[in-house]
């Protein structure tokens, strides 16, 4: 092995297995000698990199790239410029990793994508809406994972010009905004694609009295409400929206939504749907939907759990749209699924999560798996790509950090799932995530995010702290809160604290590394309210938070108002001030109950 001067001492270039990349590669071998970088570790710009492009190159897949390291010359090979882009990444990412060696190792990497398609999707309408400046920054960091679709989820914050009064305090994204954005993706090889949803949670705009007569029901089913499908008047409705939306992207597709109609048929439409039935209402609804998305030249997408629920009507879809098979659990059952869209040869993309809404801080295990089972099915399958979900749902308690590993590890998996399933996730989130020089940041959130495990509840969907905050007057021992115990939450509690001890040695190498330590702090601190409402709960009489001793409550009620106010500041540092009164206000509910 060739020894290299740097910064006065002689080092050794790295070996193989101290080389990760996010995501690795699907093949790299090492060459004989190094590569000596510049001091500030950069490639010395006599030696490369040479980009080669050149569609001919037939033996390169689309996207994909060989990147050749020797210890005199750097050269890219592509068929398209996107190999080309993500092949500078990856080169990018060797050069950070070797910069204070002050030299890398020879190689040869021959690296090309699963999916065609891997995408985000970001929820910007429970209440969070990120400031431009956040979403730059992510949009940054995805292009670095080789993610090439993002979507932002959209119910009522886009500036529609003829609906003010329904996105006037939640800080909307204008077109404009979106112009820049879609121009900034672009030359990042991101497609934004435009995101509306279009039957079902509808409630921002249904509860209102000018758009109540389009609504399925007059009150909402939970927290959701649904457009009436045999109301003609809902499909002028949509169309209004889509021509003010969709001119400001460039993509050719257009996410409708049209998931978890819960409320279909129990309304006006109940007379049609017992005599059609209530798939055949959906798919006759869903179907108009079609006809005005490719009136306007998009290919639709749309969420495929309503028609799983009628298997019999998938082979009547049309192969010109796609659709979104969602799922966020470890045992989703993404392979029975994706076959029913498969064998009808219906196009479709899977679409795990990242676990980290409803959870306070994640929920590491079940992200692991649920995006693993989604890229070993979508592929066995052939569907066209993956969609890695990141909702907020009651409020978007979770800070944005705690979403970057099911983010990341969901790229990597996307990318090539033989090479990065197993991935040290802890490892290259500090590698190049976090970029914490003292390498613990990543293992702090993994392991924050898998204190919900320790409670020794894990329901569906959320972790039991986030629900314990969320919904307080909801009984104990039933539903989603049995087997809550006091044992189980001082585990969870006393883990909480050995690992946000952790905090005090990170060193993140980011202008917001501040902020990011706050993050993690304050999710620690919510999850050690949590704990501690817990047990007082589990020890008063009948469970009620009203019943919880005069003292207890009050220190509580302190505690919640120190965390209300770091939450605040926290969310301002990221995101709008539009939404976050309703977000605070779920917190405001729970300190009502300390009151008495």
């Amino acid at each position: 092995m060739v020894a290299v001067l740097s910064r006065g001492k002689m080092r050794r270039p790295p070996t193989d297995e101290r080389i990760e990349l996010l995501p690795r590669p699907r093949r790299m071998r090492r060459g004989a000698g190094a590569l000596g970088l510049d001091r500030d570790g950069s490639v010395p710009r006599a030696v490369g990199p040479e980009v080669r492009i050149d569609a001919s190159m037939s033996a390169i897949p689309p996207q994909g790239y060989r990147l050749v390291v020797t210890p005199a010359q750097v050269v890219v090979e592509a068929r398209d410029a996107a190999g080309a882009f993500y092949a500078q990444g990856t080169l990018r990412q060797l050069t950070k990793l070797h910069a204070e060696i002050g030299a890398m190792p020879a190689l040869t990497i021959d690296d090309a994508p699963d999916f065609a398609e891997r995408g985000v999707l970001l929820d910007v309408s429970r209440d969070k809406v990120p400031t431009t400046g956040t979403l730059f920054r992510l949009i940054d960091e995805l292009a670095s994972w080789k993610i090439n679709r993002l979507q932002l989820y959209i119910e009522h914050t886009f500036a529609y010009r003829s609906h003010p009064a329904v996105w006037t305090d939640a800080s909307p994204l204008t077109g404009d905004e979106i112009e820049t954005l879609d121009a900034y993706c672009r030359e990042r090889f991101i497609e934004l694609v435009p995101n509306q949803n279009s039957f079902g949670h509808m409630e921002r705009w249904l509860k209102r009295p000018e758009y109540a007569e389009l609504a399925e029901v007059a009150e909402p089913a939970g927290e959701t409400m649904s457009l009436c499908p045999i109301d003609p008047r809902a499909i002028d409705f949509l169309a209004g929206l889509y021509d003010d939306l969709l001119p400001h992207f460039t993509s050719k597709t257009f996410n409708v939504g049209c998931d978890e109609t819960v409320d279909l048929g129990k309304g006006r439409s109940r007379e049609a749907v017992e005599r059609r039935g209530r798939g055949r209402v959906y798919l006759e609804f869903l179907e108009k939907i079609q006809a005005l998305v490719k009136a306007r030249g998009r290919r639709m997408q749309f969420w495929g759990d309503i028609v799983l629920e009628h298997p019999e009507l998938i082979p009547e879809l049309s192969t010109d749209l796609l659709a979104l098979l969602w799922g966020y659990e470890a045992d989703h059952p993404f392979d029975a699924q994706g076959a029913a869209f498969a064998e009808a040869k219906v196009p479709y993309q899977v679409c795990p999560g990242t676990s980290a809404w409803l959870s306070l801080a994640g929920r590491t295990t079940n992200a692991l798996r649920n995006l693993e089972a989604a890229a070993r099915s979508g592929l066995a399958h052939g569907a066209s790509g993956m969609l890695i979900t990141d909702w907020g749902d009651n409020g978007h308690w979770q800070p944005l950090p705690v979403s970057y590993l099911g983010l990341a590890y969901g790229a990597a998996l996307a990318w090539c799932r033989e090479t990065n399933e197993g991935l040290d996730v802890a490892r290259v989130l500090d590698a190049h995530v976090f970029r914490d020089r003292a390498g613990v940041l990543g293992e702090l959130a993994r392991d924050l995010g898998d204190v919900y495990r320790d409670t020794g509840v894990q329901p569906k969907n959320a972790s039991v702290l986030a629900l314990l905050m969320l919904f307080p007057e909801r009984a104990l021992g039933e539903g989603r809160l049995a087997g809550l115990s006091v044992e189980g939450l001082d585990r969870a509690e006393a883990r909480v604290d050995e690992v946000a001890a952790r905090l005090g040695g990170t060193r993140p190498d980011r202008d917001d590394a501040s902020l990011l330590i706050a993050e993690f702090a304050l999710a620690a601190d919510m999850m050690r309210h949590a704990c501690r409402l817990g047990r007082a709960r589990l020890r008063a009489p009948g469970g009620a938070v009203t019943a919880i001793g005069p003292g207890v409550r009050t220190a509580l009620a302190d505690d919640l108002r120190t965390i209300i106010a770091e939450y605040q500041r926290v969310w301002r540092s990221r995101n709008r001030e539009g939404g976050l009164r309703d977000s605070v206000a779920r917190f405001e509910s729970l300190l009502t109950l300390y009151s008495g």
